[in-house]
């Protein structure tokens, strides 16, 4: 049905929390570094990628999330936690059912018209803008001196594969 769909959900949901995990014991004024060329502070990009989730997974579904994705609150690293945990949840129920991808919806774009967009594009966006936002902390982390998470060599989804069994080490054959 969506299985594929769900290794790529389950993958970002994975990568986000890694990044959320080395975030939680960052101090106030670490979690507000940034960098030219990045979204903004650590913490405001977060606040950002997970409340636009949150947007995009409202469309598809038709129901907002149990948390206000508009409001102008600062939630601190555990409460975007809790949010990410809901976030996973819902994409897991949304993916295990079927839908139609071609599903169009009118989404107000950057030029100030809008567009229809199929619901195979929305799941697309809410993906790549995790792992360009994700990409966006780890280089800032990177220039505060703090490592971030080790994702094989760009977010890899090889190391989610080893990290979740989804990619299991074969025993030796009398070929080999």
């Amino acid at each position: 049905m969506n299985d594929g769909l769900l290794d790529l959900f389950r993958y970002n949901a994975w990568a986000t929390r890694e990044i959320l995990e080395v975030c939680r014991d960052l101090t106030g004024e670490q979690l507000a570094a940034s960098v030219d060329g990045t979204y903004g502070s650590i913490i405001a990009t977060l606040r950002h990628y997970l409340s636009s989730e949150a947007s995009y997974q409202a469309r598809l579904m038709g129901e907002e999330s149990s948390w206000d994705r508009r409001a102008d609150d600062q939630p601190d690293i555990p409460t975007l936690m809790a949010r990410h945990d809901e976030l996973v949840e819902r994409w897991e129920r949304f993916l295990s059912q079927p839908f139609d991808a071609e599903r169009s919806f009118v989404i107000p774009w950057i030029d100030g018209g809008e567009r229809d967009v199929p619901a195979g594009v929305v799941l697309t966006q809410a993906v790549i803008h995790g792992v360009e936002h994700r990409s966006q902390i780890c280089t800032i982390l990177t220039q505060i001196g703090i490592t971030p998470p080790d994702y094989g060599g760009g977010f890899g989804a090889w190391d989610y594969a080893v990290v979740t069994n989804r990619a299991p080490q074969r025993a030796p054959t009398a070929s080999d």
